[in-house]
């Protein structure tokens, strides 16, 4: 499914229709149970997307299926400026269902994806003009993982240097369900990404991988929510970036376990290398505990480049600015590897090479 600036434009599969259910949720019979469904505690920003969210998209795998190849959908932009724009999506994966789905949040021209499908551009485009405000990014995405089902999610940003985005990913896990989420934060001016993570049936679990390169004057903003409600739940976090220029980033993550969520099991884990003096990188995990029989840990780094690494590249004839860039790109193809959708990794692994490979060039 493609959107232009909110719009739904294309949708195509070849999927059997009881199997799969794509297009605008305000066209499916249980719209009303759907839309909202996950996202149960909107903060102003949620609410703002509720209201002016033109074509909310619906992806609904029925009980019992599995979806070979990944649902893409992709919202482009067209970085006219002055826009505010509020793409809505929501995947149910239904009871012991089975599907991997791509979004993509990115703007025309920012050069920051090199695969965007030729359909999902518009026929007329343009950057923004000099002194025209820029534009603002509200994506809501809902992902509702039923008891026994399993989904890979992929998430993509990539807007241009102007562009503001506040985007909210809520997800529930059912029992003995399972998620495996990995975010790319590749653009914007201020972008920040909310996780809500709410394990809700016992023996579900969550893997949420997240690596993100800040560069020129840029802020990504990420705040993370493992909130487990049910016993013998597990979550497993692992955010990792970059900063350099003046750029800056923040992580604040918790982790809550509450009454009742007996043996649950929680890791929290955000890396971040600091690339250039002007940049900065703040990381704040937390846990709210309130049961006995739990398993939980957290754990951040903030650093630079490691000068042993260095020297010994260095000592063998590699320039410093290559040398740098070599372990940078070793630093993230570790998560890249981590991708939960097989055929996403290169993309993915690119992007982040090119964005690394960029500083200094």
């Amino acid at each position: 499914m493609v959107t232009i600036n909110g719009v739904l434009a294309t949708v195509a599969t070849s999927v059997e229709e009881d199997a799969l259910t794509l297009g605008r949720i305000t066209e499916h019979p249980e719209v009303g149970d759907l839309l909202g469904a996950v996202a149960q505690d909107p903060h102003d920003f949620v609410l703002m997307n509720d209201a002016f969210a033109i074509d909310p998209l619906v992806v609904d795998v029925s009980s019992g299926v599995t979806i070979e190849d990944p649902v893409v959908v992709v919202h482009v932009v067209s970085g006219q400026g002055g826009e505010a724009l509020f793409p809505r999506t929501m995947v149910r994966c239904q009871h012991g269902s089975s599907a991997g789905v791509v979004e993509i949040v990115v703007e025309v021209d920012a050069g920051l994806l090199v695969d965007l499908p030729s359909s999902a551009k518009p026929s007329a485009s343009r950057g923004s003009p000099a002194g025209e405000a820029a534009s603002l990014v509200v994506p809501v995405s809902e992902l509702q993982v039923a008891d026994g089902a399993s989904l890979s999610y992929v998430s993509v940003q990539a807007l241009g240097p102007d562009t503001w985005q506040l985007a909210h990913q809520a997800s529930t896990i059912g029992a003995d369900a399972s998620l495996h989420s990995f975010a790319v934060a590749l653009g914007g001016s201020y972008a920040r990404l909310r996780t809500d993570s709410a394990l809700e049936g016992a023996s579900g679990a969550s893997v949420l991988r997240a690596a993100y390169i800040g560069r020129n004057d840029q802020m990504l903003d990420f705040r993370t929510l493992q909130d487990h409600r049910a016993p013998r739940t597990t979550s497993d976090l692992l955010f990792m970036g970059a900063v350099a220029d003046r750029s800056h980033s923040v992580y604040s993550g918790l982790i809550r376990v509450r009454r009742g969520a007996v043996r649950s099991d929680a890791m929290q884990t955000n890396h971040n290398l600091v690339l250039d003096e002007g940049a900065h990188a703040d990381s704040v995990p937390n846990l709210d505990i309130e049961e006995n029989d739990v398993t939980c840990s957290h754990a951040s780094t903030v650093g630079p480049v490691d000068e042993d690494q260095c020297y010994y590249l260095e000592s063998r004839g590699v320039e410093p600015d290559v040398a740098e860039r070599l372990i940078v790109g070793g630093f993230f193809e570790n998560i890249a590897d981590q991708v939960p959708i097989s055929g996403t990794h290169p993309m993915v692994s690119r992007a982040l090479a090119d964005r690394a490979g960029a500083h200094g060039a």
